[in-house]
């Protein structure tokens, strides 16, 4: 076959496949509808960046000028606001079991006579850690007003003392911390999600319509068909089916790249081109990975298993939520099958630290090599759409 034949015959192939792709709604509800719903859940659920005033109760005991002082200085913080002050602890342990509040703040009796007096009190704090980004905020806070407030008592006790005030901060805090948040200095949780969420599940989708759709000419036994308009050439035939698909999933994920870096303006240090050619490899990668599993299990049912099951793990072992270098050796090693976990390594170099291009060029050639995945099953993938005898 000629190359002239084979360009003609994936245009054939590609004009069939847009007609059963438009006569199928399954096909625009997961290459259209779910990609894009889900980019605008996700960008306006975390419009703000932080969730803010998460609800927290107060236990004054002293009821002093110094304990009312930090309840406001505690309600003054971003994330935090006080919403009930509570007459005792097990009243606001209650509140806070109903989910009412997420943290607890407790101020014990005698504060201010034992924090003038040198007798250094203790401040209690409680948070709800069932909420992994309420409480830790909750907890930061907290922590932050407890260490306030003991430095502003023992500027009050150096003053009387007659210490100047180079003096006391020399005591109070001899080691000045300067702090510095890499690559997403607002600590913006829309920042850390929606660069990897949605990626993921784009490569999600990449994998089940893949998978459904080569699934699909085999239960419909249209297989063969298929296969003499590509003049019985898989690669002519599977390059023909999936070209439609790629152009319409790399139209998505552009305009997921669109609304994340240009609309929202989220970090993009190194410009534009190196994260565009990082969403084009992570959909074509995607498909040959769901070629292949279509290829090992030639059925609908369980082909769509292993697609769902192997893509709803990536979520996890691709480091989204846990380092990588921290899982056992073989979930570590299991990470680099995932195309996923490539395009966010090229995501953190290339975006958030802005780091040459020799630096990241090895996780494009790890996209690029899952072209090559579905040589790996080509004669079982084109004896099941010859022979294969589908049983429901």
């Amino acid at each position: 076959m000629t190359l002239r034949e084979g360009i003609y015959a994936i245009l054939r192939i590609a004009r069939r496949e847009l007609r059963r792709l438009v006569a199928n709604p399954v096909y625009f509800f997961c290459m259209v509808v779910a990609p894009v719903g889900c980019l605008f859940f996700f960008t306006t659920l975390m419009r703000s960046g932080l969730p803010t005033d998460l609800p927290v109760a107060v236990v004054d005991l002293d009821n002093t000028p110094t304990s009312r002082r930090l309840v406001r200085q505690l309600d003054a913080f971003e994330q935090t606001a006080v919403r009930m002050q509570c007459a005792s602890f097990d009243e606001a342990r209650h509140e806070m079991q109903q989910g009412s509040i997420y943290g607890v703040f407790l101020i014990p009796k005698n504060f201010q006579q034992d924090a003038t007096s040198g007798k250094r009190p203790r401040l209690s704090f409680y948070t709800n850690g069932s909420f992994l980004i309420a409480g830790s905020l909750m907890f930061r806070d907290m922590k932050t007003l407890s260490v306030l407030a003991g430095a502003s008592v023992g500027l009050q006790q150096g003053q009387a003392r007659g210490m100047t005030d180079a003096q006391i901060m020399g005591q109070i805090q001899p080691i000045t911390v300067d702090t510095h948040a890499i690559g997403n200095p607002w600590l913006n949780y829309s920042v850390y999600l929606s660069n990897a969420m949605l990626p993921g599940l784009l490569q999600l989708l990449v994998f089940i319509v893949t998978v459904y759709s080569i699934g699909a000419e085999i239960k419909q036994r249209t297989s063969r068909r298929w296969l003499s308009l590509g003049n019985d050439s898989l690669a002519v035939s599977l390059a023909g089916k999936l070209l439609p698909h790629t152009v319409i999933f790399t139209v998505v994920g552009l305009l997921i790249c669109a609304v994340l870096y240009g609309y929202n303006a989220f970090p993009l240090a190194s410009g534009w081109l190196p994260i565009l050619a990082a969403m084009t490899l992570l959909v074509i990668a995607s498909q040959a990975v769901g070629v292949f599993m279509i290829g090992v299990l030639p059925t609908v049912r369980l082909g769509l298993s292993f697609a769902s099951l192997f893509g709803m793990l990536g979520f996890s072992i691709c480091g989204l939520s846990y380092p990588v270098t921290a899982m056992y050796p073989p979930f570590h090693a299991l990470s680099y099958l995932y195309p996923l976990r490539h395009y966010l390594l090229i995501y953190i170099d290339q975006a958030l630290n802005g780091r040459a291009l020799a630096y990241t060029w090895g996780e494009y050639v790890w996209l690029a090599a899952f072209f090559l995945l579905p040589l790996t099953i080509y004669r079982n993938l084109k004896r099941a759409l010859l022979y294969f005898h589908y049983i429901p």
